[in-house]
Parts: C-alpha cells; structure tokens; sequence
C-alpha cells in the first residue's frame, strides 16, 4: 500500500469513526442516514459519533428527565436492549447534562445516554416528529437507514417484535 493511500484512508477512518481502509465501509458510511453524520454530548462531556453505530441496527429513544412517559419506558427500553444484544439502544435527552446524571442515579440503565439539549427537537423533527413530541424513538438498520418512527411511549411487545425482525 503506497504512504499516500494509507495517510488518507487513516484521515477518513478519523472522520467517520469506521475503518476506511475497508470498502463495505465507506460504501456503508456513505449510504447511511444524514442523522450518523451528527455527534451528541456523552455524559462525560466528552463528543460520541453516531458513525460509530454504523453496520448493527439502531434505535434511538429521544427522552427528557421531566417527561413522565419517558421515564416510565426506561425500564423496558433497557429489558429490550439485554433481550436483543445485537440492537444498539441508546437513549437521547432534549435535556442538560446536570439534569441527566443527576436522573441515572435514580433510573441507572445498561444503554447509553447522551445529550442533545433542547436543540434535540429540531433534530426529532429532522427525523419526521413534526410535533416535537417526546418520547420519540426510530429505528435504523444496520445500513443506517430510517426503517421505523414511534412518537409516544412503547409497546414493550410490538418495540419487541421490531427489534427481532431486525436480527
């Protein structure tokens, strides 16, 4: 390999957390959904890229620490997560950090949660919620692409059901 295609396959590999060097994954990264293009606050203040949840099915739960439904589906979003390892689940808060590490103290689940702040309701109506409604949970396929859009709390039996047909 000539020190000119490594340097940038490495360069491109950097930009999008997938391993460029690979040609699924570049036709992949550039298939996927524009949402993978976005990066959202971890709960260490530190950024986590979307791209990195590219080739396994996603489902992305947009929630709040005051929303009562919310709070209520955490326990089954996390019983699904364990029932279906191979769906990366991870939870979004149109929140502040503060408000949500404070919350997972009371409410810890095995998903990960991020920070969008409310500019997140912009980004759930990005996402087809023109309501701006929480919860709002999609789901993408392991292409990266939008297969399912659900405003208002689970159905621990149909989210379920999606999830398997995923596998």
């Amino acid at each position: 390999m000539r020190r000119r295609d490594f340097i940038g396959g490495a360069a491109l590999a950097a930009a999008w957390t997938v391993p460029a060097a690979i040609p699924w994954a570049r036709a992949l990264a550039a298939s996927a959904h524009p949402f993978y293009q976005m990066s959202y606050s971890g709960l260490d203040d530190k950024p986590v890229a979307l791209s990195q949840f590219l080739g396994k099915p996603l489902a992305v739960n947009f929630w709040a620490t005051w929303c009562a439904p919310c709070v209520k589906e955490m326990p089954d979003l996390d019983a699904l997560q364990k029932a279906h390892p191979y769906v990366r689940i991870i939870g979004v808060a149109v929140d502040t950090e503060k408000n949500v590490n404070k919350f997972i103290q009371k409410v810890p689940v095995s998903y990960p949660l991020l920070v969008a702040g409310y500019g997140g309701i912009q980004q759930m109506k990005e996402l087809g919620n023109a309501k701006g409604g929480l919860p709002y949970t999609v789901v993408f396929n392991g292409r990266g692409e939008l297969t399912h859009r659900m405003l208002g709390q689970i159905d621990p039996e149909k989210f379920g059901a999606i999830l398997g047909d995923l596998a």
